[in-house]
């Protein structure tokens, strides 16, 4: 799934994303969320992308890239 573009959704739109794509899949051997977390809220860890001033691929690379 792609992410809405930040000059084509809303700032609902762009949360609604964000706590979908991270949602609990209650399958933590298999889904790898909460490792990329790390404990850490979606929804805090994406509020640039929400308030519309980052684009979300930017900021999921930079959490990938503190994780290694």
């Amino acid at each position: 799934m792609t992410p809405p573009g930040i000059d084509k959704s809303t700032k609902e739109e762009r949360r609604a994303y964000v706590l979908d794509a991270w949602k609990c899949l209650n399958d933590c051997e298999a889904c790898g969320k909460c490792r990329i977390l790390t404990g850490r809220d979606p929804e805090t860890l994406y509020a640039d992308y929400i308030n519309g001033t980052r684009g979300y691929i930017d900021i999921t690379l930079e959490i990938r890239n503190r994780n290694k």
